[in-house]
């Protein structure tokens, strides 16, 4: 049974969204779930073997294979099916049906496991259905997957909060210095540190590596994922050697975002040394 669904499906519907039309997107949404629903009926057998995704690049591909360290094969789908799940999920946040908006996100975190937004969005659905241990987990899912600097940072602050909740306040604080860090600019990260400055002014006074150092106690990692870094700049190594510079510039630029540049240009010349030694081997 072939998957009779496109790119361009999946953009009409996100456009209908983009001008304000819920009812129409909603009605679109839901067939194109019905026409996956039943595809992966008949199609999709999940064995111990084999996994079907649909991931939205060749990065995402290579990240979920080292992070995950998934022995299956996996299969490809080219239909962009987690984002007509993220989309659904939408209108149903809209309409404040949380519990249909939580099952339409964990569906597309199914079919792209490795896209942080999805992840951020569940855990805010799961924090607004009152499961603050699911809430606290999906963030801390994200910090191990996280491709770029927002979402570490938005996965940090939601920590912070959690740390705040339960009177860690040290914790918490760096949390917040880290999500600072990353994403300077965001609300939610702006608002932890006001939060922390409220509960204890003092705070300021302590030095970063305090903080961590409370942080990392607590069993948090305290940096984003260095494995996410390699696979951002591998990916910008194969881009620059197929000519595509634009690409080199967007993955490279990534990970020294989220690793900063001293730490992506000692990664760097470690791929390029491995290169080398996998090529004088062959």
């Amino acid at each position: 049974m072939d998957l009779n669904i496109s790119a361009r499906d999946v953009e009409y519907a996100e456009n209908l969204l983009a001008a304000g039309d819920l009812e129409t997107a909603k009605t679109v949404l839901e067939e194109l779930v019905g026409v996956v629903e039943e595809w992966a009926a008949a199609e999709v057998a999940d064995t111990s073997t084999r996994q079907w995704f649909a991931f939205d690049d060749v990065f995402e591909r290579l990240a979920y294979r080292r992070v995950e360290q998934d022995p299956r094969t996996l299969v490809q789908v080219e239909a962009p099916l987690a984002r007509i799940y993220a989309a659904l999920a939408f209108v149903q946040i809209q309409r404040e049906d949380f519990g249909a908006a939580r099952e339409s996100l964990m569906q597309a975190v199914r079919w792209n496991p490795m896209n942080c937004t999805y992840r951020l969005d569940l855990a805010e659905i799961f924090r607004a259905l009152g499961d603050i241990q699911q809430w606290a987990a999906m963030s801390y899912s994200v910090i191990e997957r996280a491709s770029d600097g927002r979402s570490a940072g938005l996965a940090y602050a939601n920590i912070g909060e959690l740390f705040l909740q339960e009177k860690e306040i040290a914790a918490a604080a760096g949390a917040g210095r880290l999500a600072l860090g990353l994403a300077p600019t965001e609300p939610r990260v702006m608002r932890l540190q006001n939060r922390l400055a409220a509960e204890d002014p003092e705070l300021g006074n302590l030095e970063d590596a305090q903080v961590i150092d409370a942080l990392a106690a607590q069993g948090i990692p305290t940096a984003p994922s260095a494995e996410i870094a390699i696979c951002l700049l591998m990916c910008a190594t194969d881009a620059a050697q197929a000519g595509d510079s634009a690409a080199a510039t967007e993955y490279t630029v990534r990970a020294h975002k989220l690793v900063g540049a001293p730490a992506a240009k000692a990664l760097t010349a470690l791929i390029h040394e491995t290169d080398a030694e996998r090529s004088e081997g062959e």
